[in-house]
Formats: C-alpha cells, sequence, structure tokens
C-alpha cells in the first residue's frame, strides 16, 4: 500500500513539473534571473555592504582584505557627527547637514517654479513654439561636465570673466569679484545652477498635464466672470497637484543625492558643502572608507525620514482632497 501511495505521488509531481503552469513559471524564473543578478550585484550587494563598512574600520591600509577589517561600532558614526565639516558651526558655517537641506529645499522648489513658468509659456500657441521648446531642453540634455565649465566661465573671478566684464563695463563694480569663492553668494549660485539645468523636467512633465487638461473648464470659468489669475488658481493648479507633488518628491530625491554639480562648480568650498561630497571627501580624499560610508548612511536616513513625511502627511492630504 505504501508502495502504491509513493509511485502515485511521484507520478503527481511528474505531471506537476510537465504541467503549463510549471513550465511558465520556470521560463519566468529564467527570464528574470538576469536582471536579478545585476540588480543584487549593483544594486543590493553595495548597499548592504555599505552598512557593513560604515560599522568597520576600513582604510587603505587593510583595504586588500577589507572582510577583515575591525569591528568598531558606532566610532564612525561618532566621528562624523562630531567632524567640523558636518555639524553647525554658526551663521557663517552651516555644516554638510544644514547645507544639504537647505540646497535641497531651494533648489527643488526653485526647478518647480521655473518649470511650471516655462510650461505655461510653451503651452500656448505661438510662432516657433517647436523650436523654442527644444531650446528650454538645452540645459537638461547638455552634458553636465560642460553646461558647469561654462559657468565658471561666465562667473570667472578675473576681469575677463563675463559676468565681471560686462558689471565692470556698466560701472556697477570696481574691481573683479569671485562669486563662486564667497559665502553666501556661492550657495545662491549653485541653487540657481541646480534649477537652471533641471527645470526642463519638471517643464516636460507639467506641459504633458497642461495639454491633458479639459478646455471647456477654462470657457465655463470664463463664463463665470473668472480674470487669468482666478482660472490659474482655482483650475489649472488643482489638475497640476497630483503631477507637480511626484515631480516635487522626485526631483527632492535626486537633489538630495547630488554630487557633480556642486563639485564640479566649487569643489564643495566657501559653504558649499553637502554630504555627498562630504562622502566623497572621506573616502577619496581622506581615505577612511568607513567614515564616508557612515555620512551616506546618514545621507540615506534624512532622506527617508523626509519622504516617510512628505508621503505620509502631503501626499495623503491631496489625496483626501
Amino acid at each position: 500500500m505504501t508502495a502504491l501511495s509513493e509511485k502515485g505521488t511521484a507520478v503527481a509531481r511528474r505531471r506537476r513539473w510537465k504541467s503549463m503552469d510549471a513550465q511558465e513559471a520556470r521560463l519566468a524564473w529564467l527570464l528574470i534571473s538576469p536582471t536579478t543578478l545585476i540588480v543584487f550585484g549593483l544594486v543590493l550587494f553595495p548597499a548592504f555592504f555599505s552598512i557593513w563598512i560604515s560599522f568597520h574600520d576600513v582604510n587603505l591600509g587593510n583595504l586588500n582584505d577589507v572582510f577583515h577589517a575591525p569591528f568598531i561600532g558606532w566610532d564612525n558614526y561618532r566621528a562624523v557627527f562630531n567632524d567640523f565639516a558636518f555639524k553647525w558651526q554658526g551663521l557663517d558655517n552651516w555644516g554638510a547637514a544644514i547645507t544639504s537641506i537647505v540646497y535641497t529645499l531651494a533648489a527643488t522648489i526653485l526647478t518647480l517654479i521655473m518649470g511650471l513658468a516655462a510650461s505655461l509659456v510653451l503651452n500656448r500657441p505661438f510662432r516657433g513654439r517647436g523650436i523654442a521648446r527644444a531650446i528650454f531642453l538645452f540645459p537638461y540634455v547638455a552634458p553636465i561636465v560642460s553646461v558647469a565649465f561654462v559657468w565658471r566661465w561666465l562667473l570667472d573671478p578675473r576681469p575677463s570673466g563675463v559676468l565681471n566684464d560686462i558689471l565692470m563695463r556698466l560701472s556697477i563694480i570696481d574691481l573683479p569679484k569671485a562669486y563662486l569663492s564667497t559665502r553666501g553668494i556661492a550657495i545662491i549660485l549653485v541653487i540657481i545652477f541646480e534649477a537652471w539645468r533641471y527645470f526642463p523636467f519638471a517643464m516636460l512633465m507639467i506641459l504633458a498635464r497642461l495639454q491633458a487638461v479639459d478646455r471647456t473648464m477654462y470657457e465655463a470659468a470664463k463664463v463665470d466672470g473668472a480674470n487669468t489669475w482666478q482660472q490659474f488658481w482655482n483650475v489649472t493648479l488643482p489638475e497640476l497637484r497630483y503631477v507637480m507633488g511626484a515631480i516635487f518628491l522626485l526631483r527632492l530625491m535626486w537633489t538630495f543625492n547630488k554630487f557633480d554639480d556642486i563639485f564640479l562648480l566649487t569643489g564643495g568650498g566657501f559653504g558649499t558643502n553637502v554630504l555627498p561630497v562630504l562622502t566623497y571627501q572621506f573616502s577619496f580624499k581622506q581615505f577612511n572608507f568607513g567614515r564616508g560610508a557612515a555620512t551616506a548612511m546618514i545621507l540615506l536616513v534624512i532622506l527617508v525620514i523626509f519622504m516617510a513625511f512628505y508621503v505620509g502627511i502631503v501626499m495623503r492630504n491631496i489625496d483626501e482632497e
């Protein structure tokens, strides 16, 4: 009886193995396995490895045997929090943490405002609108290295710098100024640069939503006596709130992790040092990879906290409306 039962079980297993559902499942696993390996190798493993490194003393001396690096617990995190470049030192030196938050919020909001303004302009019919849309995309599609060095040329501290030359010819200034080397001005300029470079992304998303708005809503608003501002406030903005909320969240995450823009413009000096640049400085200038990984983890925690707040409160309020 037992032998017959085992034989029946084996036959049932073979049938399930050869069934269409089982074959489709095996094919599905086969197709997704390359992507799974890539995601694990390039995303998951480096992420967990960074967490591991942040709790160990990893430097050039033991980089060839990193898995046997000594465990030091929270020492890397304490060193980052106590570092002069990280913490608040007063109005003259905000520290990388506060600078990152101010830079990210200001650049994201300005990007959204510029994208909204550009999309409203380009949504109106006029001659050459297609060419204008293509020109507006230039900052976003141009290589970051080229546009950063063009800005550095425009803001060159020598008299031959474009901005200095213009202002001196107009007798607005007597001597050339080093704009990217002046605290206060430097952070404003990198915020403007960030907004200028990435406003076309917001413009494209908002413009796509504007073209889908029902025109009869504006006609009804005109019949009710609404002027242009009232139409914008009561018709356009409510229709754009979802896409603008998504753009704000995406741009905030990307800006908070931005390294190349600030590094190419100022190198993180003169009050523009942010957490991604500080991570680079710890890791590849001081060669303290454990401290660099700890800085990256602090950056991640700040970003996750803000995202949880934004998604849990702001977006929920939008959905309830």
